[in-house]
């Protein structure tokens, strides 16, 4: 086993700017209908950020927030009927977290009717949620119609600190019927109908990471899971003009695809021999996008070229050395085999687990009796971030690249350590890792959180 090369850093307490965008809130946080978990984290950003955060409404109270007019039926009717301040909906507390700044409040308001105010849609269809993250926010689903549904009220799955005491137990509140002008959205599970489109997009970004244009490969990045979420097979281009991040060069691939089933660009860079070249070097493991450009203008062509270059590092030469073995596919026999001395070997030298970060090995192996190479790559999680790292390395690309895009667009970092606040640096740059992460002991518990429906290990190579 190699050396450590991580340590986790002890969490810094939170940090208040008492004149951040919350300032001079004081909230009640209506807990029906949203997740435990969900709830500390916006009492800790409304924390941060300047508000005043009630475990009960009182006189004082500016702001109650609910996920729904029905979960106002957690709070007393005589003191709503008294009350001045604002009723919104928690999508506001989510806009703002999202865009850095205090927004309008006006069309998040909800309106409160206890008397009877859910009885238009008695005899309305009703779309019926499973998922305890069913009620969130409205940026997991691409179709932002406002829809009428019922919602269970969900069980905590787990807690992070104390904040479910408002829970009722009450099960008639569990079947509240919603009103027509509430926003609730439905489970991210896109059905994904335009892979001839998705999987021509997946090859532009490998080839443009190859090439070392990043911000090219990401375009393609972002707009594949927009795609992959619509509910409707792609025919005209027209059907995507009004998307996010599916700009006009975006849109004239699209229509080539749905018009020819082809890319010509992606059938110019298969053929070009830079990029076939940059494409082949980067296969070899230990070589990146910015060394296989390197070797490629220092006129090297194959793989043979290589072999002569004194500016290969050790790693990049045992990778270019057993190049065929590790292009070769396991056996699923020998998996098995390597699996069982592996857990033997684990459990003989990690009985007590690791408290100190993440332990890495990247290397080859051989397997008992065989002089072919293979690629193994070894991880060693603390407990408490183990269910992480099991999602990272179960799901193939497509599935973490969604995963990861869903808790970005709920104002989280999600990577195999943790599920993280996104924080702003100094210079305004967003989209960066805080200190503090959400506990989640087991995989179902991530994907609830992010509201994503659950997947068994063998069913996450989307």
């Amino acid at each position: 086993m190699a050396p450590r090369t991580a340590k986790s850093k002890k969490q810094s307490p939170l940090s208040i700017d008492p004149h951040g965008i919350f300032n001079g809130m004081v909230v009640f946080l209506v807990p029906m209908a949203i997740q435990p978990r969900r709830l500390q984290i916006w009492k800790q950003k409304l924390l941060q950020m300047g508000a005043v955060v009630d475990d009960s409404v009182s006189k004082r109270t500016t702001h109650i927030f609910a996920a729904n007019s029905s979960s106002l039926l957690q709070v007393n009717r005589d003191y709503l009927k008294r009350f001045k301040g604002k009723l919104l909906l928690y999508e506001w507390l989510e806009n703002c977290l999202q865009s850095g700044k205090r927004l309008s409040e006006e069309p998040y308001i909800l309106k409160s009717e206890p008397d009877g105010a859910d009885k238009s849609v008695e005899n309305s269809e009703k779309v019926h949620f499973e998922s305890p993250e069913a009620c969130l926010s409205e940026d997991d689903c691409f179709d932002h119609k406002r829809i009428k549904v019922s919602c269970e009220d969900p069980k905590p799955v787990g807690t992070v600190g104390n904040v479910d005491n408002q829970r009722s137990t009450d099960k008639r509140d569990m079947n509240n019927k919603i009103k027509d002008d509430d926003k609730i959205p439905s489970l991210y599970s896109p059905p994904d109908l335009n892979r001839n489109i998705t999987e021509i997009f997946g090859k532009l970004i490998d080839i443009y990471r190859a090439l070392g244009e990043e911000r090219r490969s990401f375009s393609y990045y972002k707009a594949i899971p927009v795609i992959e979420k619509l509910p409707y097979k792609i025919e005209s281009v027209d059907q995507v003009k009004h998307l996010p991040t599916i700009g006009k060069s975006m849109q004239d691939h699209i229509n080539e695809i749905v018009t020819t089933g082809k890319l010509s660009k992606l059938e110019h860079f298969e053929k070009d021999e830079k990029v076939r070249t940059i494409t082949l070097f980067g296969e070899v493991w230990g070589i990146g996008p910015a060394t296989a450009l390197k070797l490629y203008e220092k006129g090297h062509r194959n793989l043979d070229d290589l072999k002569n270059d004194d500016s290969l590092t050790n790693s990049q030469r045992i990778g270019l050395q057993f190049f065929h073995d590790i292009k070769k596919r396991i056996p699923r026999h020998e998996v098995k085999d390597m699996e069982v001395l592996l857990q033997k070997v684990g459990e003989e030298v990690l009985q007590g687990g690791t408290d100190s970060g993440v332990d890495t090995y990247f290397g080859l192996c051989t397997y008992p009796g065989q002089e072919q190479r293979h690629r193994i790559d070894l991880k060693v999680y603390p407990r408490s971030i183990y269910a992480f790292g099991q999602i990272a390395w179960t799901g193939n690309d497509v599935l973490n690249r969604r995963l990861r895009l869903l808790a970005e667009s709920k104002g989280y970092r999600l990577d195999d350590t943790g599920l993280y606040l996104a924080a702003q640096s100094s210079g305004g740059k967003r989209g960066l890792k805080s200190s503090t992460s959400v506990s989640c002991t087991t995989e179902k518990e991530v994907f609830e959180v992010l509201g994503f429906p659950w997947l068994e290990p063998h069913e996450r190579n989307l």
